[in-house]
Order: C-alpha cells, then sequence, then structure tokens
C-alpha cells in the first residue's frame, strides 16, 4: 500500500521512501507479468510526478527510473527545464488545449491524450517549429463505445469506432508519429468498475491498429490501483503516481 508522502525535508529520508515504495511496486509489476506468462522487460513503468516537486524526480533518476510522466504543462514545463541533464524520457498525460501544444513539444517526447484532430494538427505544427518528432497515443474514452457520446468526468477521449480515422490523421501529420493507445479505467458505461474487461478491449483496439502499422504498439493502461489488471491485458506501459510517491495533497 502507498505510504503518504512527507513533507520536503531530509533528501536521504525521502529517497529511502521512493526507494521503499519503488521495490513495492516492482515486486507488484514481476508477480503480475509471471502470473500473465510475460517477461518483466515487456512492460514500461512510467511514474506519474504530478504535483512533486524537481528534487523528486532527481530522486527517482538515481534509484534508475527513466520514464516520467506529468498531467499539467504549466507545472510540467519548468520541471524538465529543471531536469534537462538527466536521461529522463518525458510523457504527457493529462488533457491538453490546443494552444498549449505548443508548450508540450518543447519537452516532452509521447503525448498519451490525443484525442481530436484540432489537437493533432496543433501538435503537428509546434513540432514542426521545434524541429522535432512527437510521438502520440490515441486516448480511447471507453465510455464512448456504444453511443459514440458519454460524460467521460472531463478526461476527454476518442470513441473506439473513431480511432481508424484519427490514427490516419497522426500517421499523416507533420512531425508526428503513432505510438499507439491509452485508456484510463473508465468511471460510467459499460466496463465502469471492470478495469480488466476495459484493458482487454484496450487491447482489442490495439491489435487493429497495429494491422496498419505494426510501429504502434504502445498499450498505455494501468495506474496504481489496478496495474495488475493491465498487464494481464497486455499493457506495455503502466503510469503509477501514487503508489511510487505517495497520497498526492489536495489542490486547494
Amino acid at each position: 500500500m502507498a505510504q503518504e508522502a512527507r513533507t520536503p525535508g531530509d533528501p536521504g529520508e525521502r529517497a529511502a521512501e521512493l526507494a521503499a515504495n519503488l521495490a513495492r511496486v516492482e515486486e507488484r509489476l514481476t508477480r503480475a507479468c509471471a502470473a500473465a506468462g510475460r517477461s518483466r522487460d515487456e512492460v514500461t513503468l512510467i511514474v506519474v510526478t504530478k504535483t512533486y516537486p524537481a528534487s523528486d524526480v532527481r530522486l527517482l533518476a538515481e534509484l534508475g527510473v527513466r520514464h516520467v510522466a506529468e498531467n499539467r504543462h504549466q507545472e510540467a514545463a519548468p520541471k524538465a527545464a529543471a531536469c534537462a541533464d538527466l536521461p529522463l524520457v518525458w510523457h504527457f498525460v493529462g488533457q491538453l488545449q490546443t494552444n498549449k501544444a505548443r508548450f508540450v513539444a518543447e519537452f516532452c517526447d509521447y503525448v498519451h491524450s490525443v484525442d481530436r484532430i484540432r489537437l493533432v494538427n496543433a501538435l503537428s505544427a509546434a513540432a514542426e517549429r521545434q524541429g522535432r518528432e512527437l510521438r502520440c497515443l490515441l486516448q480511447v474514452a471507453l465510455d464512448k463505445e456504444e453511443s459514440g457520446e458519454a460524460d467521460t468526468g472531463g478526461r476527454g477521449g476518442v470513441a473506439p469506432a473513431d480511432v481508424p480515422e484519427l490514427a490516419e490523421v497522426v500517421r499523416s501529420a507533420p512531425a508526428l508519429s503513432l505510438a499507439g493507445v491509452m485508456t484510463v479505467a473508465p468511471l460510467e458505461g459499460r466496463y465502469a468498475g471492470r478495469p480488466a474487461e476495459a484493458f482487454q478491449r484496450l487491447g482489442e483496439i490495439s491489435s487493429g491498429l497495429r494491422r496498419n502499422d505494426p510501429a504502434a504498439n504502445m498499450v498505455s493502461a494501468g495506474m496504481s490501483s489496478d496495474l495488475e489488471e493491465a498487464v494481464a491485458a497486455g499493457a506495455t506501459h503502466v503510469r503509477v503516481g501514487t503508489a511510487v510517491l505517495g497520497v498526492r495533497p489536495r489542490l486547494g
């Protein structure tokens, strides 16, 4: 169980806390991979560092973490700049307004929340200006499976039926490449409270995508509470925050 994060104090104490939390997450991942008949190397841990300082990112890097994620560009950009000397891969996992795409394009390697054509166009233009390539994951809203529209609680996402069209737009966009798919276990609809089935459905969508684009093989699913179900369903990347960094403070 994740430990509550302490107020920043002794770096040695915080490093020990993070190391212990990472070890617990690693044990869970190892057990989940073994149960699924998968190699541990098949699953990449992305540590979501939102609301935590750059000093924690540095400690995580010292502990061997290479993939970190943020969900707010206002926090992510300065944190990435402060850690620019570290060998890190940066992921953006939050909802993104089109007029903020330029900020994300400055530092991110992967954007997990691509869900509409206007955002694809904005990211493409921003990445071209930066002279870099962004790898994009389509965020799939599984609670739009039946009607095509649903309340996603502000999470966003493209309906499963619209994935092929959006994938083609990403493939055609300059400075972007299609990396795969992402989802968050739905709170509404047929998959509410059934993360295992939700992640299995995402795996089916991923298989369909790979028929046209074998390189789009990332499946980003699972967080602190449901990473085992995600691994069992074939996730290649899990996004874990609380179980590593501790319970986040309330945002006022």
